[in-house]
């Protein structure tokens, strides 16, 4: 595995410590800042604002990792090729995307995953993309992890070692934070744990995290991965986190095995199961790894599926 995948598939909260959960004590010393209006912002390279219901979503561009054939994480690297190359893409590079997504639901400004940080690698700009999305990083009340990878966490905190989103209380399941802490020694990891821990509060499966998201356990890729489904009237959406990774491989090729997957067999019956799902009930979903905006459906073909994008991909 090549050294900017390292962040993304091994490393557990790059740059924490160890240490227990508990509500903040204190208050953060920045002042809370009134939410911007909501008018809509303006589609770009960076952000692609949209709805689900009444609620306003922007996804939010981080970047984009570039994997050499060599390097990816499914074992069939002959398959892999062949899947990309009958998909007219090139055959030996899987790329990508890493986009949060940024959500209002009511007075709460809720930001589901923080990608890979400025000091990420490769280099994560959300919060440039944020700001441009109207949002200042003071103004986020809630910050919903799908799971401890660094392309997911590592843009909790600056380059300096200080919480992004001083206001916002830090949600992930309990077992994923159990699992974050276990970790983080061994991969040489510090002051990002050290910084979050007193504002992350944890939930079970199924919990509401939020009046319109309710958390889902997508089991297999970690063992508290958590993916989120967001309701609004008759619409919905559901953010897939890193249970799907590939718009190409991992939808039309979900029994592939795939390494960054902590337990394969659990991570290969969850696709097929969302897989199916999706194209059951015409689910919208949000890959944050697919292409930029990341926003579609599944859709059976043959004996198989397919994704349909719902909007062309952005550079």
């Amino acid at each position: 595995m090549t050294t900017q995948f390292k962040l993304a598939a091994a490393l557990i909260l790059s740059g924490m410590i160890v240490a227990g959960c508990q509500k903040p004590a204190d208050k953060a010393e920045a002042p809370a800042a009134p939410a911007a209006p909501a008018a809509q912002p303006v589609a770009s390279t960076d952000i692609y604002p949209f709805q689900i219901g009444a609620l306003q979503a922007v996804a939010l561009k981080d970047g984009t990792m570039s994997v050499p054939l060599a390097d990816t994480p499914w074992s069939d690297h002959a398959g892999v090729r062949q899947v990309l190359t009958a998909a007219g893409l090139p055959g030996d590079t899987v790329n990508l995307s890493i986009q949060p997504l940024l959500l209002r639901d009511g007075d709460r400004v809720v930001l589901i995953d923080t990608g890979n940080g400025a000091g990420g690698t490769p280099a994560g700009h959300l919060m440039t993309s944020l700001r441009e999305a109207g949002v200042q990083p003071a103004q986020v009340t809630d910050v919903l992890i799908s799971h401890a990878h660094g392309d997911h966490v590592g843009g909790l905190v600056g380059t300096d070692g200080k919480l992004s989103f001083p206001n916002a209380t830090i949600r992930m399941s309990a077992a994923e934070w159990d699992y974050a802490k276990a970790g983080a020694e061994a991969a040489g990891a510090g002051p990002l744990l050290a910084a979050i821990t007193p504002r992350v509060e944890t939930f079970e499966p199924g919990a509401q995290v939020t009046p319109s998201i309710t958390a889902v356990a997508l089991q297999g890729h970690t063992p508290g991965h958590t993916g989120y489904e967001i309701v609004s009237g008759q619409d919905r959406l559901l953010y897939l986190g890193d249970a799907l990774h590939s718009s190409v491989i991992s939808v039309e090729r979900p029994d592939f095995v795939n390494t960054w997957d902590s337990d394969s067999d659990a991570a290969i019956a969850t696709r097929l199961a969302l897989l199916g799902r999706g194209a059951t009930q015409s689910l919208r979903v949000y890959g944050v790894h697919f292409p930029f905006p990341g926003l579609g459906a599944f859709r059976r073909q043959d004996d198989g599926f397919v994704w349909v994008p719902e909007v062309a991909a952005q550079p």
